[in-house]
Formats: C-alpha cells, sequence, structure tokens
C-alpha cells in the first residue's frame, strides 16, 4: 500500500479532536435548550397547578358561606354566658365579624339535637375561619369546631340592609349600590328586651392578597 493510501486509511478510521470537540459543543448546545424547554413547561404545569388549587379554595370556602347565609333560620339563642344573642348579627362592632343561625344542618349520628346549628365567621391571622356549635343554647363549656376555611385574606367586611324600601332606586337594576348600608348589625345595648330582626340583605366583601376584591350579595329567606 502507499504512503497517500495509508494516510488517508488512518485519516478516515477515525475523528479529529477539534471535530469531537465541536460535536460535544454541538450536543451541550441542544440539551441546554432542550432542558430551558422542559424546564419552561414544568414551571407553566406548576403554576396552573397552583392556581387551580387556589381557584379550587375560594370556591368552597365561598360555597359554604353562601351556603350558610342561604340557609339562615330567625332562631335567637343563649350564648356561654346567658346572654340572649340575635339570630344573625355581624360587623366590626359585633362579638364575630358574622354569626348567625342556620337550618340544614344533617344529623349524620342520630344525636338527639335540632337540625339548626350557629355558625360564626372570624378573619384571624389573615385566614377565614368558620366555627360551628354542636348545640344552639350553649353552656360554658360549649366549645366550636373550628375550619380555616381560606388563607390569604386580607379583609373582611359586611354591608346590612335593613328594609328592603330603602333601596336606593337607583340600585333596582343589576347594580345594587350599597355604600349607604350599615355596616354593623348588632343589637341596640340602651334596649336589651328589645329583639334584634335580621337585615333583608347582606353583602361580603373579602379582601384577598392575589385576587383582590371579592364582592358576593345576598338576600335572605324570608321568615
Amino acid at each position: 500500500m502507499s504512503p497517500s493510501r495509508l494516510s488517508y486509511s488512518r485519516r478516515a478510521g477515525g475523528f479529529t479532536l477539534v471535530e469531537v470537540l465541536i460535536a460535544l459543543a454541538i450536543s451541550a448546545f441542544i440539551a441546554a435548550a432542550a432542558y430551558t424547554g422542559l424546564s419552561t413547561v414544568m414551571t407553566g404545569v406548576e403554576r396552573s397547578r397552583a392556581q387551580a388549587d387556589r381557584t379550587w379554595e375560594i370556591n368552597r370556602a365561598l360555597t359554604l358561606l353562601s351556603r350558610d347565609i342561604r340557609q339562615f333560620a330567625n332562631r335567637p339563642l343563649r350564648d356561654e354566658f346567658g346572654d340572649l344573642e340575635p339570630a344573625l348579627q355581624g360587623g366590626p362592632a359585633a362579638r364575630f365579624m358574622l354569626s348567625l343561625t342556620r337550618a340544614g344542618w344533617y344529623n349524620s349520628r342520630g344525636h338527639p339535637r335540632s337540625s339548626l346549628e350557629r355558625v360564626n365567621y372570624v378573619l384571624e391571622d389573615e385566614a377565614l375561619w368558620r366555627e360551628s356549635y354542636p348545640v344552639l343554647d350553649r353552656a360554658a363549656n360549649t366549645e366550636p369546631q373550628r375550619v380555616r376555611l381560606l388563607d390569604g385574606v386580607t379583609d373582611l367586611r359586611l354591608l346590612f340592609l335593613r328594609d328592603i324600601d330603602a333601596l336606593n332606586p337607583a340600585s333596582r337594576g343589576t347594580e345594587v349600590d350599597t355604600r349607604a348600608w350599615p355596616e354593623n348589625w348588632v343589637a341596640n345595648l340602651s334596649q336589651p328586651d328589645v329583639p334584634l330582626p335580621p337585615p333583608v340583605a347582606l353583602e361580603v366583601l373579602l379582601e384577598l392578597e392575589d385576587y383582590g376584591e371579592l364582592r358576593r350579595l345576598y338576600v335572605l329567606p324570608p321568615y
């Protein structure tokens, strides 16, 4: 075999160092591009999952709140101090931000108790809590069952409508003007024997750190 053919055979049998480095550089570039794309997709999936979980938590809290208000029952009660509590009370001046008696409590274990239930809604440590009692007229040692409904709640406000005739005429369309509605629904301490009637309607405003303000308007059932 001639020297020229031998040299050609050696060159054709492998890659030079430059060629290997170029191939490695191309492979590294492709791998980096693929990883970046995969990381972006995974980040998007995680964000979508977190968004779906958050939406589910908000809907769950609003569903429970709506159910309690729409099943309102005009039944006052005695608290653990023996004082009379109205069937519904709320606002910054009340003991709880919202406290009401609701019907429809499902007695799955057949306990000898009413189908009515007393529930409270409390804003604590930027979280919305729901409290429920096993009895209506409470004893001194009656403890509520607390459920953390929703995190990231920066504010909770309530507005109450006293009389349907006081509704602003301009509010009888699709938009209701609630700016003149009182923010407290509490008994008059100067008239302790006068029962506090329930409001006709109430508005709940939740301020969330990620979604902003959520507004819900409820008309209480007739009593």
